[in-house]
């Protein structure tokens, strides 16, 4: 334990020394990850520096090993340092789906070759990935995927569609399952293969939302000429490595119902009462909004806790099994909660689209509300996780 403390203590005194101020206060900004890659787009201007001092540390991907440009700090010492970034109430200097989910699928699943090539140019922000998993007939069958890919030489030649991939238009590599065999059981005959986004024969078209942005894409396939070294696992058995993936996945997307507030910082929905719904003897006046906020600040440090216990597992080397869909549905309907309590408290002010008469926040709520439908069917519905939930962790009969 004093090993501990003195390792916070130096982490907290190095933060406060040398941490651009400018960035303090902006943990949480949804806008204001750095994703990295190869066309790289700082969100404020002290971002740039500041992914750079945490990157000779190590502590872009803290707890990864040393051997692959990690910090190689352990579950402990990566909590800590966790915590005292979010003390400052600093971003993290690095993000995306390389840390979160490709990442650790990679130190599971991945030959040394192919560890050495991709998680240090992760961990140097070199590198921005996508997932290819959804297609227009394979979505919460995503065993049905039909896209193929045939061998050829040294080459898989793949050909198909997917759909919904996430920052398609801005990732340079893609992580995706594709059908390399069409006999027998579906899970047997799908391979999880990495592609340069950069190949001739891919063409990537953004989905608008009705938040009004485009995060998702369609991404197509043809002719594209992939090395078979880029299989990750075997050719054949890249469901299992697909279904590790899944379990990273839904815990990144539960982690949006999990916001751990540090210091005296007020809450958001607490702070948007006071504004709009007012005051009375010291107390927000609508009492239906004030047992709404109780439960949904107890709900959100119960969640919040479960989230980091299950996060110091995965840090220690255990993955996430089945339970992550207690995760991913949990979080995701919270955060839906949120948005819904939000709007409840805004009024007609969290319903505008642009113009005069809202401010900037409001037009922000309205959008994040909006968005965060697609919440419980992005990274396999709530239905979908009901069943798993059902069948892989509670063990119920079919």
């Amino acid at each position: 334990m004093a090993e501990l403390e003195e390792f916070r203590a130096s982490v907290r005194s190095w933060l406060e020394e040398n941490a651009p101020k400018g960035l303090m206060g902006k943990i949480g900004d949804v806008e204001g990850g750095f994703w990295g890659g190869r066309k790289p787009v700082y969100p404020y201007p002290e971002s740039k520096a500041w992914f750079e001092m945490m990157l000779e540390r190590g502590w872009t991907v803290p707890h990864w090993p040393k051997e692959y440009g990690g910090g190689g700090l352990n579950k402990d010492e990566a909590k800590i340092l966790n915590e005292e970034i979010a003390r400052l109430k600093l971003p993290l200097p690095l993000t995306g789906f390389g840390i979160t989910m490709i990442g650790p699928t990679l130190l599971q699943y991945g030959t040394e070759e192919q560890k050495k090539k991709f998680l240090p140019e992760i961990v140097r922000g070199e590198i921005r990935w996508c997932q290819g998993y959804s297609e227009p007939n394979a979505g919460s069958d995503l065993a049905n995927i039909q896209t193929r890919a045939m061998v050829d030489g040294d080459d898989f030649i793949v050909n198909g569609q997917k759909v919904w991939t996430s920052y398609g238009n801005l990732a340079d590599w893609i992580f995706m399952l594709v059908r390399t065999q069409t006999e027998g059981k579906k899970q047997v005959g799908i391979t999880f293969l990495l592609a340069d986004m950069t190949t001739p024969g891919v063409d990537v078209r953004p989905i608008k939302l009705i938040s009004g942005n485009s995060p998702f894409c369609e991404v197509f396939f043809e002719d594209v000429r992939v090395s078979r070294a880029n299989v990750l696992g075997t050719a054949g058995g890249g469901w299992e490595v697909a279904k590790a993936l899944l379990g990273h996945e839904r815990t990144m997307i539960a982690g949006m119902g999990s916001r751990v507030r540090t210091g005296k910082a007020e809450n958001p929905m607490e702070a948007a009462a006071k504004k709009y719904v007012g005051l009375k003897d010291g107390k927000i006046v609508d009492p239906i909004i004030r047992d709404r906020l109780a439960q949904a600040q107890m709900d959100e440090s119960c969640f919040a806790l479960t989230v980091q216990r299950n996060s110091d597992n995965m840090k220690a080397g255990h993955n996430p099994g089945p339970e992550s869909s207690i995760f991913k549905i949990y979080g995701t309907e919270l955060n839906q909660r949120r948005n819904e309590l939000m709007l409840s408290i805004l009024g007609p002010e969290c319903l505008g689209w642009e113009g005069e008469g809202f401010d900037k926040d409001e037009l922000a709520l309205c959008r994040a509300w909006l968005r965060s439908r697609g919440n419980t069917i992005e990274g396999g519905t709530s239905e979908i996780q009901l069943n798993i939930i059902a069948k892989r962790v509670l063990r119920l009969p079919d």
